[in-house]
């Protein structure tokens, strides 16, 4: 399946990428942990069917450092021991974000709790607008039909800046 536009190339889509990465940026340089952005971007586009994005956060985490063991598991993070409790709550508040549509009530309460059990209110503020964030980009590859495999580490930044 080859993409069906090309996001990259087009000026009215390359207008809104680049405010869109904008937008990206206020939540990278929150004080959100950088580890933590990167694992809720890989489990709501794993949730979405997103094989950009899977492809562009998992790299972009193992070349910040994040391992492979834990890369391999956050599709299964209830069921594994690598994850810090504030991480379990980050990936549960992402999933529950991302599932809107699948009859879900949205954030349940209990995943609430759990977030203000471990972050600030600036930490919250960047994770919803994360959550929000990785959803629509989600849905823009999705949608053309951009395929993972090809993307290389830094490569965004280097297409946007």
């Amino acid at each position: 399946m080859d993409p069906r536009f090309d996001l990259f190339g087009n000026d009215v889509a390359g207008r809104f990428a680049q405010r869109f990465a904008n937008a990206g940026q206020v939540i990278t340089r929150s004080p959100l942990p950088a580890s933590t952005q990167e694992l809720v971007s890989l489990r709501a586009s794993q949730i979405n069917g997103c094989g950009w994005c899977v492809d562009m956060h998992t790299k972009e985490a193992a070349a910040a450092g994040e391992t492979a063991v834990r890369l391999h598991l956050v599709a299964t993070w209830r069921e594994s021991t690598v994850f810090t409790e504030a991480e379990r709550a980050a990936l549960a508040l992402a999933e529950e974000g991302s599932r809107l549509a699948d009859a879900h009530p949205g954030v349940s309460d209990e995943a609430w709790a759990r977030v203000r059990e471990h972050y600030d209110d600036d930490q919250l503020a960047a994770l919803i607008c994360l959550v929000a964030l990785i959803n629509a980009a989600n849905r823009l590859a999705v949608i053309v039909h951009q395929r993972g495999g090809s993307y290389e580490a830094g490569m965004l930044a280097r297409m946007t800046g």
